[in-house]
């Protein structure tokens, strides 16, 4: 079944803000599976992408392959830690996960653009990641992942 275009961004937030469950969104002409053989994850710390890490652990641990991608990385005592990204995969290890990190410089690039381009370069089958937690960031969140997922053959996981 396909969503028209002008349902998309109300079926995404209807889903994500109101049910507090992850959503599966398959861009038309994709193929959908719940056990991919390549991830991406991507991560920035915060709550968001740990709950959807969380809600796709099933599918993280059962992949071959798990890329981390850490999108202009800053080391810190809080949040990323030492080394960016190393907390999460010792995380996914420790679940089963086959865990690699790819720190990736935007070069002034949209986040979401770096993000999808390595998901194609690594033959990623879904990108998982967490969605905007603020509902004031709603009609921004969904009006970006539609205009991404128009652009982007891969499915996405998403979770706040």
């Amino acid at each position: 079944m396909s969503i028209q275009p002008s349902l998309g961004p109300l079926v995404i937030n209807g889903s994500l803000f109101d049910t507090g469950k992850p959503v599966l969104v398959v861009p038309e002409g994709a193929e959908a599976t719940l056990s991919p053989r390549r991830v991406l994850v991507g991560w920035d710390s915060r709550v968001e992408a740990s709950r959807s890490i969380r809600e796709a652990l099933h599918l993280l641990a059962g992949a071959e392959e798990v890329r981390v991608a850490v999108v202009d990385p800053e080391a810190t005592c809080t949040g990323n830690g030492a080394e960016p990204g190393a907390d999460i995969a010792a995380y996914l290890t420790r679940h089963g996960a086959r865990v690699w990190v790819d720190r990736l410089a935007s070069r002034g690039k949209p986040v979401a653009k770096v993000l999808a381009q390595h998901a194609i370069d690594t033959s990623a089958d879904v990108i998982v990641m967490g969605a905007y937690g603020s509902r004031w960031l709603r009609e921004r969140l969904s009006g970006s992942v539609i205009r991404w997922i128009v652009g982007t053959p891969l499915p996405l996981f998403l979770a706040r």
